[in-house]
């Protein structure tokens, strides 16, 4: 029980942390060092009580009644809560570190004291939505959630595309609060309480079950930006890079905790629960990582390839879903399981990823490849943690990203294996989704990666880039370490991840299966040693040779010209044109060519702008569409009194011929 009292009290500090700051000056680094030191204390606190509670065999669970009229204050920690919890204590505490360095507030006096504020509020918030085990306090902390996302979006709220990006996310978070709200009234009315039930498969009519899958789908898939593919990539290209890290780290986590709770509280009777899930991260994964292609706004491409990730773990909790329904304990095992560590891999990777676009952005003072180049010579350390980053993200050994994805493999090759049990041959088509993903994911982190830091600078600059200062290394620093830890020795994160994964799991496959026992983890960790071993090794003795070597003054072969330039080089525009063509069906990409219209044509220039299909092209057409329509209904408004009582005249009347008559019986 002290270990729950512990993570409450981790939630408290992180949610008081911006107070100070708003008391303070406006131009105190003072007072955003205390910030951070309490989201970092509330960090502490939090995993110190999560070791207390899985340290202890009692149960962990608190409810009191509060003043409000509906629910209690309800809490509890289970395995499914720490795996999620994790996250939230771990890489928030390193974003405020970072962002001491990123994000001065003495450089940023108007909007510095709500930055720490609603970060703050966000965290904390985040830590009550997992361990809230009642529909009011955890719909109570999910607004609160997702309105403080709201203010870091729209922090330079005199831009009007930040406040276009938090219009967008508002919208969204409110139209998912609004089948929340319907999911929660239909569990109150099968339960009688605001609890959290497990739901009978017996009481439960085909049409309700039906209801509760569709609504945990429009409510939770919509958080974690499981197409469509709505709010996320705006928000995270005007949002500083620290909170981006953090919105894409975890934030969007919340919305895949959320849908396994519900799944969880469920009854598993229809298989094409799992067929649709599984079809939704597909779908998610290819499409998210193509129009990650297409960017050259290195903000907007790292967030669209968030949404690729939320498909890979979408798929994941799919296959365990259809495992369920066919009693195949190994389809729960490999599918939750590796769901579950890939939102370890993800926490990790992406943050890493964001924090090192803001250390590119504040160093150039751009967001935009097609004017970057040539990085590595000067910010080699920032090239080098990138570099990491990017082989964990494109599930490449001995990095993180490749554990998670190989169990997922593993999991889609079993589907068409006889041996284990009921086959289920459509698998097969998952593990080619997922290859498909992992190509087109390395595609596009070798175009990042080489309009970056290779070459030569496209554009000139006014100050010569440098690696970050200490307090920005560090947590960057810390991530790739787990991201090599993780990917080395990914035993430490079995238990755990197998303790949430038998939730799903009948108990005699829960006390016999094992991740263990599906994969030989034992020779991933030995390669990955030896791998590492010889890569250093070829390191070094290149750093060696090249040392010994005189400096060379022979430039870099340029394809034959005499005096190549910086513009004969790729953009990241040009490097993904092909791969943007082979899916231009959906992506619908804006191109403007350069042509020759005159004798004397004046300067033109190629470009290309992918719009986001779903957003731009269906939903923002059809809100203007009805906002024209509603316009003709200001005829109604005559601004005359004598009018508005005609109006409700006749609104009698038809009531009273309504009943009367009996229309509409």
């Amino acid at each position: 029980m002290n270990g729950l009292w512990l993570i409450l009290g981790a939630a408290l500090l992180m949610l008081v942390s911006g107070i100070p700051a708003c008391c303070g000056p406006r131009m105190s680094l003072a007072t955003q060092r205390v910030a951070s030191v309490l989201v970092v204390l509330g960090s502490l606190s939090g995993v110190v009580g999560l070791v207390l509670v899985f340290s202890s065999s009692a149960p962990c669970a608190l409810s009191y009644a509060w003043t409000l009229p509906l629910g209690r204050v309800s809490v509890a920690v289970d395995a499914l809560s720490a795996v999620f919890l994790i996250p939230v204590f771990i890489i928030p505490a390193l974003c405020s570190v970072f962002g001491l360095g990123y994000w001065r507030q003495t450089e940023h006096p108007e909007n510095g004291r709500g930055l720490g504020l609603f970060f703050g509020l966000m965290v904390g918030s985040m830590v009550m939505v997992v361990v809230a085990r009642d529909w009011i306090l955890l719909l109570l902390f999910w607004e609160i959630m997702a309105t403080s996302a709201y203010f870091l979006t729209t922090l330079e709220h005199e831009n009007p595309a930040y406040c276009r990006a938090g219009w967008i996310f508002m919208v969204a978070a409110h139209v998912g609060a609004g089948f929340l709200i319907a999911l929660i009234a239909l569990f109150r009315h099968l339960t009688g309480s605001f609890a959290f039930c497990v739901l009978d498969a017996g009481s439960l009519t085909s049409e309700v079950s039906t209801a509760l899958f569709v609504l945990a789908i429009l409510s939770f898939c919509l958080k974690a930006e499981a197409i469509p593919l709505v709010w996320l990539p705006d928000a995270h290209a005007n949002a500083p890079s620290h909170v981006s890290a953090v919105m894409s780290g975890v934030l969007l986590k919340m919305g895949v905790y959320a849908l396994l709770r519900v799944l969880t509280l469920l009854p598993a009777t229809e298989l094409w629960n799992g067929e649709v899930l599984l079809s939704i991260g597909a779908l998610t994964g290819i499409l998210g990582i193509a129009f990650a292609l297409g960017q050259s706004d290195i903000s907007r491409l790292l967030a669209y390839s968030s949404i690729e990730n939320i498909g890979i773990i979408t798929m994941g909790i799919g296959l365990a879903l259809i495992g369920r329904v066919l009693h195949r304990d190994d389809f729960i095992l490999l599918g939750l399981g590796g769901a579950l560590l890939h939102v370890w891999n993800h926490s990790l990777f992406k943050p890493l990823l964001f924090m090192n676009a803001g250390t590119v952005i504040r160093a150039t003072r751009t967001r935009c490849m097609d004017r970057l180049g040539g990085l590595a010579k000067s910010m080699p350390r920032t090239a080098g943690l990138f570099l990491m980053g990017s082989l964990a993200i494109c599930g490449l050994p001995p990095f993180n990203g490749f554990i998670g994805e190989w169990i997922l493999y593993l999991g889609f090759f079993r589907g068409v294996d006889a041996s284990g049990g009921t086959v289920w041959p459509a698998a097969g088509l998952g593990a080619v989704a997922l290859a498909v993903i992992g190509a087109l994911a390395l595609a596009c982190f070798v175009k990042i990666g080489s309009t970056i830091f290779l070459g030569t600078p496209r554009h000139p600059v006014l100050v010569e880039p440098r690696d970050p200062s200490a307090s920005m290394r560090w947590p960057m620093l810390l991530l790739a370490a787990g991201c090599v830890v993780l990917g080395v020795f990914p035993q430490l994160a079995f238990p755990l991840i197998q303790r949430a994964a038998a939730q799903w799991m009948e108990p005699a496959g829960a006390a016999n299966a094992s991740l263990a026992s599906f994969a030989p983890f034992q020779w991933i960790s030995g390669m990955a040693v030896v791998f590492i071993v010889l890569s250093a090794g070829c390191y070094l003795g290149l750093r060696r040779k090249i040392v010994r070597q005189a400096p060379s003054t022979v430039g870099t072969w340029g394809f034959g010209y005499a005096q190549p330039t910086p513009r004969m080089q790729y953009t990241a525009t040009s490097f993904g044109e092909m791969l943007v063509a082979l899916f231009g069906w959906v992506l619908w990409p804006r191109t403007k060519r350069p042509g020759i219209a005159s004798h004397f044509p004046v300067k033109t220039a190629f470009s290309m702008n992918i719009p986001d299909t779903v957003l731009d092209r269906l939903i923002l057409p059809a809100f203007q569409y009805a906002g024209r329509m509603m316009m003709k209904l200001r005829l109604l408004q005559q601004g005359r009194t004598h009018i508005y009582l005609l109006y409700i005249l006749a609104t009698m009347l038809f009531l009273f011929c309504w009943k009367d008559l009996g229309i509409g019986r």
